[in-house]
């Protein structure tokens, strides 16, 4: 009889738990009332909410910097697990025939045959589809696609799966030119 109101226990707590979470978002988040669609809802807006976070650090280092600068990057804070983190830098001449350096920031968590990758860089002409195009040159699928762009500078998060096991890790700095 113990275990019975231990579950029963468990169950109101739980019930409880979900009810704060659902009240904490906004209704257009959970489509049902039921766990899965609440957990699935707050996850979405928490990927949302740090993805609008990062946007206003990077306006936030762009008016500290005067707009000149890119950010050097703007997913600060702890690293993920298994994530890599690649930094490709060229020098390119503009227009005033003065060298400045480009920085294209890859970042990379690794999950079983499920990827997420984050690359940020300057926008460029064509950049989107040559990005797409190498990412199924190393037989990834992309699953979803998030671009955030302000004003010069752009935010390709990609999550993507493996369609074939390797036999070696890819190496994202493969992936780094097609940026430029």
């Amino acid at each position: 009889m113990a275990h019975i109101a231990v579950e029963r226990n468990r169950r109101r707590q739980m019930n409880e738990h979900l009810r704060v979470l659902r009240s904490l978002m906004p209704g257009s988040y959970v489509k049902r009332g039921d766990q899965a669609s609440i957990v699935g809802g707050a996850i979405e807006l928490v990927r949302e909410l740090e993805q609008l976070l990062q946007r206003l650090e990077s306006q936030k280092r762009r008016r500290l910097f005067g707009g000149g600068e890119a950010p050097k990057s703007v997913m600060d804070g702890p690293p993920l697990p298994l994530q890599q983190r690649h930094q490709v830098n060229r020098l390119e001449l503009d227009h005033s025939s003065r060298p400045r350096e480009e920085i294209a920031e890859n970042r990379s968590c690794l999950a079983d045959v499920e990827a997420m990758i984050k690359i940020l860089s300057r926008r460029r002409p064509r950049q989107l589809i040559r990005t797409i195009a190498a990412l199924e040159d190393l037989q990834l699928a992309i699953l979803h696609t998030n671009i955030a762009t302000i004003e010069p500078t752009v935010l390709y998060s990609f999550n993507v799966k493996v369609i074939k096991q390797p036999t070696l890790l890819i190496d994202l700095t493969l992936l780094s030119p097609c940026c430029y």
